[in-house]
């Protein structure tokens, strides 16, 4: 399997020497300057990296798919998702479902390259760079680390484009992303401290977590029926937005997590 592009999350205060020891051998930092890679359908390699692979999901990339598709989240989770270890022993995380062909195609790949491109998750978008994040001390801004891969299969590498960081960002569209996953990074990081102790395994406040952050239409439907929403102090746009758009009832969702299992208290009871 090649691995996909992963997130970190480490919550204490570290160089990027002492961070580069958490790295797998094929990982290099980059903390400025450029790099060199150009993909197009010329590369010998083209769609390579769409086989085989071990995608994992966050929970915006979720969203921009089955919104893509048009399909309900418990449909996508059905149809094209598969329960795996998470980053720590309290939460599991979701990869994509491979095809049933020789090659485990991506079940998005056609013959003429990705059929969700506009809306293709982060690791793909962020590809051959992987990104982590790191919180230097609680409530502390988190620091983007960035990381070129090397795939020995990959020829990308050879192409004479040059781009910075900040150049691919731009041109992946990962900003968006980026923002939903260091949220998704933070809450994680809180479920790494079990505040479900005592529970159980799948317990009803894990249930709840994972309907929030991989389900996300199964929660608006929560949400209505409980008239959640105006149980906080929102200001009227703010409602309006969590009911209408999916991204922002994954930060409402994100919030009222951490509110009701202990953690931050970003939101307030009316």
């Amino acid at each position: 399997m090649r691995a996909s592009c992963q997130l970190f999350f480490i919550v204490y205060t570290c160089t990027t020497m002492e961070f580069e020891q958490y790295l797998p051998l094929d990982r290099a930092v980059i903390e400025g300057g450029t790099f060199q890679f150009h993909c197009h359908p010329g590369v010998s390699c083209f769609l390579s990296c769409c086989r085989n692979v071990d995608m994992l999901l966050f929970p915006y990339d979720i969203i921009l798919l089955k919104n893509h598709l048009n399909i309900h989240s418990s449909d996508f989770l059905h149809k094209y998702t598969r329960l795996c270890e998470g980053s720590h022993p309290f939460f599991p995380g979701l990869k994509l479902s491979m095809g049933a062909d020789e090659q485990h195609s991506c079940p998005f790949l056609t013959d003429g390259g990705c059929g969700v491109y506009k809306n293709r998750p982060s690791a793909c978008r962020t590809y051959p760079l992987e990104r982590g994040v790191e919180q230097r001390s609680q409530g502390a801004a988190l620091k983007a680390h960035y990381f070129m891969t090397h795939h020995p299969y990959c020829m990308g590498h050879f192409e004479a484009r040059r781009y910075s960081v900040s150049q691919w960002e731009r041109d992946q569209m990962l900003h968006e992303c980026n923002q939903y996953n260091d949220n998704w990074a933070e809450l994680d990081a809180f479920f790494a401290t079990n505040p479900w102790a005592g529970e159980g395994d799948a317990g009803p406040h894990q249930q709840l977590a994972f309907m929030v952050c991989y389900n996300i239409d199964a929660f608006r439907t929560y949400v209505e029926k409980h008239n959640l929403v105006n149980a906080f102090k929102l200001r009227k746009e703010e409602r309006r937005h969590i009911l209408k758009d999916d991204g922002a009832l994954l930060r409402f969702g994100f919030d009222w997590l951490e509110y009701i299992l202990g953690g931050r208290r970003k939101l307030m009871k009316k």
